[in-house]
């Protein structure tokens, strides 16, 4: 526990430290303990300071969870989840050295070498680095070794873990850090539990360790009292209090858990297998989450029913649309650059794999018409190697929540191989103008309007049409006060490249600006008021960026580059939150009350050409485009659809 000793001037604690060496305390030759694989997961804090943080269910709950009286008195058992790899990064010296280590920060140490420890720091100013420290996780390796019969692991565990409970006296909730880490937290506390159980070669908790149940009890009342809905941290809440209930056999608790499993399971996941979160990266954590429900569920004598499995069936399939011919998601909402799971048996499988192994889903193009995104791809790697297909995102739908962006009309784009359009990512959840610019529209490849306040508007899918070389899709919305927003995007194969026709009309003078967000390895030159081109030194790939005029002549100074801006920000990659690149965006300028702009995004070889010509064919007006020596042409309709006519 926390002594006055704190208040003595010059006790050396709170410093950053060099790293420790890996090593283990005494030779470990207890029983261990069950320790469920680790979920990899989104490693910053979620929780906003000053709002609410709960995410309402919207849809009718699943009525299929139920207890299972047969099972019931052969289960109990709730399996320790594990340390979701914080615990990688601190190893048992570390932990016996009271010394934190999270992320790229330096070590840090927290206590005095005995388990004191300061619970009020935050030497990083870095929310995500407060909230790990607080939810236990870091003292993983010390759980390990102590279930296998380390004396001194066993010591600390049970020091550290005492003198959090004694430190932050129920309610915590004040202590948005505290209350954040609950889940985590509870299930370390689970898992302390069994590894001194083991440690001690015992059934029963010894009486010396009844804070522990106690500290379990006043957990689950705080999960209990704070429930943060339908999102992933409502559902890891209730994974906690079922667990609580499970070890301690608490009914109430169990049946509350399952009634929120039945509540958020269909809100998080809709019935197409879209997720709430606007992330492409917690839906891939959500797909492993409900599982590890369902896990906990069976364990503990309680039928999961069918609903949970069926969504995770949707949601893997939707995650498996996501995934670029790289093999990484779609960067959409609050997701880093990471590689799609392999799930054995689903089409996750396959596109982990680029296609070596598993079944890829049906169908070209996922449409999320609830959710508001869009995936479409050349093919799946059967007729052409699966890194070599073209693949697009498009989003839309309902206005920003939980880990979405502003991001709506905005595209990203692979094609020969290479990232062509990126969405610049995030910078996680400290409250910054880098932040406020990730999650705002200026961070996008769509149309802008700078000088507008952001409303967060849904955005409607008017229409769309699917074929095998175009897909057509037109979006409507108010991305200002009286401003009103129409893109139309074609996206197009053999040859690979999208068209856009972004117009809008505005009740008083705009800035109009359609951005594209290039990867940071482009360099980008301005040919002229009309063209910009993008490459990599050295690289057989460049992208040509056109503007033809349609209704609207190209003023001088249309097209322009930003890169590596601060004020304002513009021109940036974040491939994760600590990693920060300078990138070029493409921005194709209007001033005035209405804007009409027509885009070519053309990824070629380096040294190929591009011809095109327009013409006026009846109320269509056509572009005959010439690629690399592939010809095609695409018409604008009178009433702005756009169509490939050859």
């Amino acid at each position: 526990m926390k002594c006055s000793i704190w208040g003595v001037a010059g006790l050396v604690v709170g410093t950053a430290l060099a790293m420790p060496a890996m090593a283990s305390g005494q030779p470990a030759n207890g029983p261990g303990i069950r320790i469920a694989a680790d979920v990899p997961e989104p490693e910053d804090a979620q929780f906003v300071p000053e709002a609410s943080n709960v995410v309402p269910a919207t849809a009718k709950g699943a009525t299929d969870i139920r207890r299972n009286p047969a099972a019931k008195a052969a289960a109990g058992t709730y399996v320790c989840p594990g340390f979701s790899t914080i615990d990688d990064a601190v190893p048992l010296t570390a932990v016996l050295d009271d010394t934190f280590i999270w992320g790229t920060f330096p070590p840090y140490k927290v206590g005095d070498g005995n388990g004191n420890i300061n619970w009020k720091l935050n030497p990083y100013d870095n929310p995500s680095w407060y909230m790990w420290f607080h939810s236990l996780r870091w003292i993983g390796q010390s759980v390990t070794a102590a279930a296998q019969g380390d004396a001194a692991a066993m010591a600390r565990m049970t020091a550290i873990a005492r003198d959090w409970v004694t430190d932050n006296p129920y309610s915590w909730k004040a202590d948005l850090g505290a209350w954040e880490s609950t889940m985590h937290r509870t299930n370390v506390l689970i898992c302390v539990r069994q590894a001194v159980l083991a440690n001690r070669a015992v059934e029963t908790l010894p009486a010396e360790y009844a804070w522990l149940d106690k500290a379990l009890v006043d957990h689950g009342t705080f999960l209990t009292n704070n429930w943060s809905g339908a999102w992933n941290h409502g559902t890891d809440e209730s994974i906690a209090l079922f667990g609580v209930g499970c070890t301690l056999n608490r009914e109430d608790f169990l049946q509350l858990a399952q009634q929120r499993f039945a509540t958020g399971i269909t809100t998080s996941i809709d019935p197409q297998g879209g997720t709430n979160e606007q992330s492409t990266g917690y839906a891939q954590f959500n797909y492993s989450l409900w599982g590890r429900a369902v896990d906990a569920m069976v364990n503990c004598g309680t039928d999961p029913g069918t609903t949970i499995n069926q969504r995770r069936v949707l949601l893997a399939k939707f995650v498996a649309h996501a995934t670029t011919p790289k093999g990484t998601l779609q960067q959409i909402g609050d997701t880093d650059t990471v590689k799609t799971y392999n799930i054995a048996g689903t089409p996750l499988e396959y596109v982990a794999t680029a296609g070596q192994s598993g079944t890829p889903p049906a169908e070209r193009v996922g449409l999320y018409t609830t959710a508001g995104f869009a995936f479409g791809r050349s093919g799946w790697g059967t007729t052409t190697p699966f890194a070599g297909e073209s693949a697009y995102s498009l989003r839309f739908g309902p206005r920003r929540m939980v880990h979405g962006h502003s991001d709506h009309d905005g595209l990203t784009y692979q094609a020969r191989g290479r990232d062509i359009l990126i969405d610049p990512g995030y910078p996680g959840y400290k409250n910054s103008p880098w932040r406020t610019w990730a999650k705002g529209p200026l961070a996008h490849s769509s149309m802008t309007v700078p000088q507008s306040a952001d409303p967060m508007q849904a955005t409607k899918l008017e229409r769309y049409t699917l074929r095998d070389q175009a897909d057509f899709y037109e979006l409507k919305d108010s991305p200002g006060v009286g401003v009103n927003r129409t893109r139309a995007v074609l996206v197009v194969r053999k040859p690979d490249l999208i068209v856009t026709l972004d117009r809008a009309t505005a009740t008083k003078s705009q800035q109009f600006q359609t951005l594209w967000h290039l990867p940071s390895d482009q360099n980008v030159v301005i040919e002229s008021r009309s063209v910009a081109v993008a490459r990599k030194a050295g690289e057989n790939t460049r992208t040509v960026i056109l503007q033809v005029p349609y209704k609207q002549a190209i003023p001088a100074g249309a097209t322009l580059v930003r890169k590596g801006l601060t004020r304002p920000i513009q021109g940036w990659h974040y491939p994760t939150p600590d990693l920060r690149y300078q990138a070029p965006t493409v921005v194709e300028a209007r001033i005035g009350t209405s804007a009409s702009i027509l885009s070519f995004l053309i990824p070629l070889r380096a040294n190929a050409k591009i011809g095109y010509t327009t013409r006026q064919s009846g109320t269509t007006y056509v572009v005959d485009l010439t690629v690399d020596g592939l010809k095609t042409s695409i018409g604008v309709t009178g009433g702005g659809s756009l169509v490939r006519l050859a």
